[in-house]
């Protein structure tokens, strides 16, 4: 498990997002256990229930399940669906607020386009 804690969000939220960016680089594959609330609680100093919260929250949404007397595991399918998410999210977040912004200033659907063209290239040669 990868990252820090920070006071930017709630920590059972944090693990969770820890969770899934971990499964994102392949760190945890489908079908392949995750670690217990206690191993997460001893790691990152903090209470079990909050771990147990932010693993209950990716059970909650398909991501992870649980095998009884084992432990948890990535659910078939939880890479697509973490990403659709962060999709999701990010549409939600950055884009729609970025086109209202857009109409607002009177660009054009092209001059939006151009200027996310204009920031890609930006980005590769960066």
């Amino acid at each position: 498990m990868n990252g820090a804690l920070n006071d930017q969000s709630s920590i059972y939220l944090q693990i969770a997002r820890m969770i899934e960016d971990d499964i994102l680089r392949g760190i945890y594959r489908e079908e392949e256990q995750v670690p217990s609330t206690n191993e997460l609680a001893r790691v990152l100093c903090i209470n079990p229930a909050t771990a147990g919260k932010g693993v209950n929250l990716l059970v909650d949404e398909g991501i992870l399940y649980k095998r009884r007397g084992i432990g948890m595991f990535v659910a078939p399918g939880a890479e697509q669906q973490v990403k659709q998410k962060r999709r999701d999210a990010f549409y939600a977040a950055y884009v729609r607020p970025m086109v209202r912004e857009a109409a607002g200033l009177g660009l054009s659907e092209r001059d939006l386009l151009e200027m996310v063209e204009q920031a890609t290239r930006e980005e590769e040669n960066a």
